[in-house]
């Protein structure tokens, strides 16, 4: 589609070539008129959030001071409740308060009869010196049990009406239980609180400036002159019982324009655009030219892609189809109207994968996505093909990841061709199974001859008792009869055991996932691996933990392998001294791959480096009468199953065959 768009994209008039750059310079001038403007309003907006920020920073500093000389009052109070204090630390514990804060003046206790026990002013022994509001704020803390600051009130302590000696009383009423016992008055000095709590470099851009409820000035501190009453913040101190605004005016006046670097910027700027376009034009030109060749090149990709039988398929971060070319439609059986801007759940898609379909999509949403897969696709006549997909992520330009291109072939042909490969490999596999059988058919022959035979002997010794017993008119002792009668039993479960094992390895059966455990598979066969291990004196021994996991495996495959292999390591211990002989099976479980590994340790001549090269070669043997399949075979079946099949020495002389197999969730 976007092909198609590029290819019908119609030319721009000329006059329309040179409107647009007549119509940008236009803009561009409105821009340059507009700049210098909201650089000054930004500049202004920012100087007064600076502001506003740092007057918050300010007003919670005078707070937290304020918070500490409280605290210290309260522990004083405390200490003067508990009755241990003497005069002297009294006074000591006062004057050191002053010492802490120089905004902290006075510091008195006074009774409840309003007199003056202790005071750090010796020149106001008594409670005359406080104003109206220091005593109504009194009033109110001794009602309320809580402490008070006081309006601040200049005409009792400052007559002339010099906003720098304004103080504030702060009442903390003390109780011990329902009895009120005196109060303590400290009293701070409004300038002194400017001066010592407002940092010098908040100071020296600012007039700060305490404010009563009336907005009447009570202190003010000027360290850099006056503001000029651009940039001003007011904050409310939160004091109980007293309102105290603090203001900040801001000694930096408005931001100025530059007359002669805009006008210098203009012509600079004027020149430049004269210059653009004229550059403009070469790059007009030069588009045209560039859109002609790809034009063409996009007419010989597309004549490429319709000829390509691969199908492609392009899909954003959603999932969304953007584009499909011709290949692809031909395989599903849609056009490519009906594909693209289609949304999950795709048409093509098969009911019985819909869940493989769901999560591999929620993948694509979450950014990841399998590189190589194999799924089925349906038509709309409901044909199933089996398809590969290769997806790879689309970049942009830019280098962004914009979604994910996928090429897809038709595998029904090759699925056909492995499914031959597959009956033809089970053939190979019976054929096998029966030339081993026709290698121990002597040794099956000799192992059947003893139990028939000791069915014999014990069924003629049966018939000899009731002879004798008939002839000599005598009752049939039971006794006598029944041990002959179970070993003629026994015997002839072991015949057929071994029979029934015969039976079941070769018959032929259709290949057949299942889990199974490596215990079972081994029992299967037992009967067979002894009738071979005795021809051969080798004493057998199998290692198999009770909490192995069961395998996903084809039961047959597996215990052919496990026959083959064990076979190879009788033989390979034919002719090495008999206390050697031991062929171990062992079975665990591999944590690292998390496979169930199935080992065939044999004790004997081992395999030379050259012979080790070319071991499971087809058609190689160092048996005179072998045929050089049989560990070919077993490689392929365990590759089949997804395990791999191989071999190292042993150290104590022989060799050790290893193959691994998929574990499944049950357990043995």
């Amino acid at each position: 589609m976007t092909q198609k768009l590029l290819l019908a994209r119609p030319r721009i008039p000329a006059p329309l070539r040179w409107l647009m750059p007549i119509v940008l310079v236009l803009f561009f001038l409105a821009i340059l008129i507009w700049l210098p403007w909201q650089a000054r309003q930004m500049e202004s907006s920012e100087r007064q959030e600076q502001l506003i920020a740092d007057t918050l920073w300010v007003e919670q500093t005078i707070r937290f001071q304020m918070s500490r000389h409280e605290e210290a009052v309260h522990s004083l109070a405390n200490e003067i409740l508990a009755g241990k204090l003497s005069d002297a630390r009294l006074h000591t514990l006062m004057d050191g308060m002053l010492k802490n804060g120089q905004e902290l003046k006075r510091l008195m206790w006074v009774t409840p009869q309003g007199k003056v026990a202790a005071s750090t002013d010796s020149a106001q022994p008594v409670l005359a010196g406080l104003s109206s509001e220091s005593l109504n704020a009194a009033d109110l803390a001794i009602r309320s049990h809580k402490p008070v600051y006081s309006q601040p009130d200049d005409d009792a302590l400052n007559p002339a009406g010099t906003p720098g000696a304004i103080t504030m009383d702060y009442h903390y009423p003390m109780y011990r239980g329902p009895d009120y016992v005196g109060s303590l008055v400290a009293t701070f000095q409004l300038s002194s609180i400017l001066e010592e709590m407002v940092p010098w470099w908040f100071a020296q851009d600012n007039q700060i400036t305490l404010l009563d409820r009336d907005d009447k000035v009570l202190a003010r501190r000027t360290a850099a002159g006056p503001g000029h009453g651009v940039y001003t913040h007011k904050r409310a101190l939160d004091l109980p019982g007293a309102t105290i605004t603090l203001m900040t005016d801001s000694v930096k006046s408005e931001p100025k324009l530059l007359p002669n670097l805009l006008v210098g910027s203009v012509i600079a700027l004027s020149l430049g655009l004269l210059w653009s376009l004229l550059a403009l034009w070469g790059h007009i030109s030069r588009r045209l030219a560039a859109e002609n060749a790809l034009r063409q090149q996009m007419a010989f990709r597309t004549a490429m892609e319709n000829s390509l039988i691969t199908g492609l398929r392009a899909r954003d971060l959603e999932g969304r189809i953007t584009y499909v070319n011709p290949a692809f439609c031909q395989m599903v059986g849609y056009s490519e109207e009906q594909l693209v801007g289609h949304s999950p759940p795709m048409p093509y898609w098969a009911p019985e994968v819909m869940t493989e379909y769901q999560h591999r999509l929620a993948n694509v949403l979450q950014g990841t996505v399998t590189p190589q897969f194999e799924t089925i696709f349906q038509r709309p006549d409901g044909t199933r093909i089996p398809v590969l997909v290769f997806e790879a992520p689309l970049v942009d330009n830019e280098g962004r990841h914009t979604g994910w291109m996928g090429s897809i072939l038709d595998i029904t042909d090759r699925k056909r061709i492995e499914e031959l490969n597959r009956e033809h490999q089970e053939k190979l596999q019976t054929s096998a199974r029966l030339a081993t059988m026709g290698e121990i058919a002597s040794m099956l022959a000799h192992e059947l001859n003893q139990p028939l035979a000791a069915i014999s002997s014990y069924t003629t010794g049966a018939l000899n008792v009731l002879n004798r017993a008939g002839s000599n008119d005598q009752a049939v002792d039971c006794g006598m009869l029944k041990p002959a009668l179970e070993q003629a039993g026994a015997q002839a479960r072991r015949a057929g055991q071994i029979i029934r094992s015969v039976h079941e390895f070769v018959k032929k059966r259709e290949s057949e996932r299942q889990d199974v455990s490596v215990e079972s598979m081994l029992d299967s066969i037992r009967a067979l691996i002894d009738l071979q291990a005795r021809q051969h004196m080798v004493a057998v021994q199998a290692s198999i933990p009770a909490t192995l996991p069961l395998v996903r495996a084809d039961r047959t495959m597996i215990e052919q392998v496990l026959l083959n292999l064990t076979r190879n390591a009788i033989e390979a211990m034919a002719n090495v001294s008999q206390e050697r002989r031991v062929l171990r099976i062992e079975a665990a479980l591999d944590a690292e791959s998390g496979q169930v590994a199935v080992a065939v340790i044999d004790r004997g001549h081992g395999i030379p480096a050259d012979v080790a090269e070319r071991l499971f070669s087809p058609f190689f043997s160092t048996k005179a009468e072998g045929m050089g399949m049989g560990l070919n075979i077993c490689r392929t079946a365990i590759e089949f199953h997804g395990g791999t099949l191989t071999h190292r020495d042993n150290p104590q002389g022989g060799t050790i065959f290893t193959f691994t197999l998929p574990a499944s969730d049950g357990k043995a």
